[in-house]
């Protein structure tokens, strides 16, 4: 059975995991087929923005097989969101059990080989119960959903358009390094105005000085420089992606180009001949200009995606849909 994801939209599945923690500890789990959830009108998540989240994907192998990618990774990176919000942790070998469990019971929506297309994964933990006061909740909702999905952008054929937002999307030392719901919620106005003036996106400046470049709205900022190296952002506001982590090593040590982790000042671009966002659901995007300031820069590579992001991206998704080698033990197949 054939299911294709058509852009980045929510298709129903057949199954979704759940687990409920009270009085101090998580239950087995079960697989269900109901993907609604009741909770109390006094939940955490619901006043206090007590949530946090991931992203990952199951690929269809040309064998047929199905495969994950750094899985190990999300499941760590969410322990560290949930310890951020005063939450419980999910132990790693549960939390990838669970996906495997969901992945395998909708395995029949997992799209075929040869289109991109993939099964968007999203575990997320809330808090709920009857709480009125500004405090942890005592009890939580450990839920994975899934879907068919297609690409987030256009595709990475053709760069896109970005405009730089006058909004911060998270507080110098707030959030904005873990996942949770609240840095999203923040970027939803700042997105919706650069669409609607014609932008695919828009990017988010460091908020303590509005000088340097932080995020792409839901994706870190990737760039080639003009002498071959490739650059990126480094901040306590930005979520470590782990896309971003897989480019940064096969750049090194597939491409042998010298990795910077380092400020991108907006004002400071012509330096960089490629430019790009990357992430779970953008995987690799490129930017084919900026606009600050009513200003548009044009990056090199504006027309057509860029030689060096062509390459990463054709790496990336290569070792995601099982083309190319596992280079590092990122890959788990069910």
């Amino acid at each position: 059975m054939e299911m294709k994801g058509k852009g980045f939209t929510y298709t129903k599945t057949a199954y979704n995991y759940i687990s409920f923690y009270k009085d101090g500890k998580w239950d087995e789990g079960i697989l269900r087929e109901d993907d609604k959830i009741t909770i109390s009108s006094l939940s955490t998540a619901l006043h206090y923005g007590q949530e946090c989240f991931e992203g990952l994907k199951a690929y269809r192998r040309k064998d047929g097989r199905i495969q994950l990618f750094r899985v190990e990774d999300n499941a760590k990176r969410f322990q560290f969101s949930c310890e951020r919000l005063a939450m419980p942790v999910i132990p790693v070998d549960v939390f990838i059990e669970a996906v495997k469990k969901v992945v395998l019971a909708n395995e029949k929506f997992v799209p075929l080989y040869g289109k991109m297309d993939t099964l968007y994964i999203r575990p997320f933990m809330i808090g709920v119960g009857d709480n009125l006061g500004l405090r942890p909740a005592k009890e939580y909702i450990f839920n994975i959903m899934c879907s068919p999905v297609g690409a987030y952008f256009d595709g990475p054929a053709k760069p896109v358009d970005m405009v730089v937002s006058d909004y911060d999307r998270a507080a110098p030392n707030g959030t904005g390094h873990v996942k949770v719901g609240g840095n999203y919620a923040a970027s939803l106005y700042p997105q919706i105005r650069a669409r609607k003036e014609g932008f695919a996106d828009c990017i988010f400046l460091d908020p303590r000085s509005h000088t340097k470049i932080e995020e792409v709205g839901a994706a870190n900022f990737i760039a080639i420089t003009k002498d071959g190296k490739y650059i990126t952002p480094r901040s306590q506001s930005i979520l470590d992606s782990i896309t971003n982590r897989s480019l940064k090593w096969l750049a090194k040590h597939v491409l042998h180009i010298d990795v910077l982790e380092q400020d991108v000042y907006i004002n400071e671009l012509d330096h960089l001949a490629e430019a790009g966002a990357c992430g779970t659901a953008a995987v690799v995007t490129p930017i084919g200009s900026i606009t600050f300031g009513g200003h548009k820069h044009f990056f090199p590579a504006h027309e057509h995606i860029g030689p060096t992001i062509k390459k990463l991206y054709d790496l990336i998704t290569g070792i995601q849909f099982g083309d190319l080698e596992d280079p590092n033990h990122w890959v788990t197949i069910l």
